[in-house]
């Protein structure tokens, strides 16, 4: 990486940005499944079982429920943030590190595409 670049150039903000809206819809597409889930519309077709059975699955669900709302939670938390860095590649401020001004290498970029800091940055955060 060369240390008086400064910023990622169109063409690889164009690239980043490929890689955040692919992740993008598959986000989304997990954060309707899990709506799905707690809203019951995902139903494992129980309805005729038998009352034991339903009484035991009860209990199991509100615990799954409470699960899957975190875990719907932490998915929009990332759309949120998969959506702010499609903003910082429009403002083409996306890959500098808040902390440093440096640029995030972009195998950390390509992993953790929403990323704001860099491994070293991320290191001394503790």
């Amino acid at each position: 990486m060369d240390s008086t670049k400064t910023r990622y150039n169109d063409t690889e903000l164009a690239d980043f940005k490929r890689i955040i809206d692919e992740k993008l819809v598959e986000a989304m597409q997990d954060l309707e499944l899990l709506k799905n889930t707690m809203s019951g519309k995902d139903d494992h077709g129980t309805d005729d079982t038998s009352r034991t059975f339903k009484v035991m699955e009860e209990g199991s669900d509100v615990l799954s429920k409470e699960e899957t709302a975190q875990l719907a939670a932490r998915q929009h938390k990332f759309i949120m943030h998969l959506n702010n860095a499609l903003i910082r590649i429009e403002n083409q401020t996306y890959g500098i590190c808040r902390a440093t001004g440096n640029l995030i290498s972009k195998q950390r970029l390509r992993i953790v595409p929403h990323a704001t800091l860099s491994i070293e940055a991320k290191k001394e955060q503790g």
